[in-house]
């Protein structure tokens, strides 16, 4: 096999490629070297935001006559952590024991590999495809996520771009290949709220208002009833308190303000606009119920400031392209994937408004960790499922 049709050999060269977010580490050079002599034109975009990092992004086509299918990913990773804890250099695409270690290898240079071998061993056999296929690789999907697949989309629909479905690579699959394939993702929402005070001696709090007495009332309100139990195609909606602070570092000094920053991710009961709505309405109302401290006027003076850009919750019904993959994973691993939209978030969530999408990778168990590691086997059985995807896609 060429290297281009080979997916350990594919992944083995993209590890190498220290591109730690926002670095491209040269992880896109080496995926236009695979791509370019399959006949794929490919640009490489940067783009700029005050405050965030310049990103380097590639965008890769081969045309044909017949439907637009995009592969999605990222070729950025988080950052290794202790190395010196890694039983092989992280970028070293090290095998031992039937298993590639590498700082990318499941989350998500291992599924940009598969898929990359899995259209040169079409094209080799087939020749000319059957349609279009492109790349939308971003290198800003563990970082900030602005300047990368967002405007990556936005770019290519100015140029004339349309696609008819979408696979975005990402680590799917809770213990074994074949296990899962994401539909959908819930949305995701930040926030952080914050009451105020007066600051004082812990021995006098009648010359005080204490903001935490205030700050529990309302966080308990957010976690309090449930949102909802869940719809047909997702969990319940969830809020988590992430981090609650008063800047206070003395143990006899009341805080002067107190706040907590939560996160919720939320199913298709609720837009980001519903939602935000329902959290005010919880606020207000705990804060008009209570006081500071029993006996005093003072209510729970509150702000709510909303953090980063909701993510929103989306589901795809497409059944051509969900029971494609699906009978392509069904036929390389005899097992039938469950359709799932568990999990955080992914680029599919910029994707999603531009053509119908779904997500397939690799087994995730090991992403983001010391050691983050692949099963070879894996490699070569995700590969196959991508080239039956193509091939019947474009049937």
């Amino acid at each position: 096999m060429t290297s281009s049709t080979d997916p350990v050999k594919n992944l083995a060269q993209l590890i190498a490629c220290p591109s730690v977010t926002p670095a491209e580490g040269g992880a896109l050079t080496t995926l236009e070297t695979m791509l370019s002599p399959l006949g794929f034109t490919v640009e490489r975009p940067i783009f700029s935001e005050d405050g965030t990092p310049d990103v380097e992004n590639l965008y890769a086509r081969r045309s044909g006559n017949g439907p637009h299918l995009m592969f999605a990913g990222h070729t950025d990773v988080v950052p290794v952590g202790d190395e010196a804890a890694w039983t092989y250099p992280p970028f070293s695409a090290a095998i031992y024991n039937g298993e590639m270690y590498g700082r990318g290898a499941v989350d998500m240079k291992g599924g940009i590999a598969c898929f990359a071998a899995a259209v040169a061993r079409h094209i080799e056999k087939n020749g000319a495809l059957k349609g279009s296929i492109s790349f939308l690789i971003t290198g800003d999907e563990e970082g900030p996520s602005i300047n990368g697949s967002g405007k990556l989309l936005e770019w290519a629909k100015a140029k004339g771009e349309t696609w008819d479905a979408a696979i975005v690579g990402e680590p799917t699959n809770p213990d074994k290949l074949g296990d899962m394939i994401k539909i959908g993702r819930r949305g995701s929402l930040s926030g952080t709220v914050t009451v105020h005070g007066i600051q004082g001696h812990a021995a006098y709090p009648h010359l005080a208002e204490n903001p935490v007495r205030g700050l529990v009332t309302l966080v308990d309100s957010l976690l309090y009833p449930a949102f909802d139990k869940g719809t047909k195609h997702f969990q319940a909606t969830n809020l988590e308190v992430t981090t609650v602070d008063v800047g206070n570092p003395a143990v006899n000094v009341i805080p002067a303000k107190a706040t907590a920053t939560f996160n919720i991710r939320f199913n298709d009961t609720w837009t980001d606009e519903t939602l935000m709505a329902e959290i005010h309405n919880r606020l207000d109302k705990a804060s008009g119920r209570r006081k500071l401290r029993p006996g005093r006027k003072t209510p729970v003076n509150y702000e709510l400031v909303w953090r980063d850009r909701p993510s929103h919750v989306f589901l795809t019904h497409d059944e051509k392209l969900i029971g494609t993959l699906t009978a392509s994973v069904e036929a390389i691993t005899g097992k039938r994937p469950q359709l799932s939209t568990s999990g955080g978030t992914s680029d599919a969530r910029y994707i999603k408004d531009y053509c119908p999408v779904v997500e397939f990778g690799l087994v995730g168990q090991t992403m983001h960790m010391v050691d983050e590691r692949v099963a070879v086997a894996d490699l070569e059985t995700l590969t196959q499922i991508y080239e039956r995807f193509i091939a019947d896609f474009f049937a």
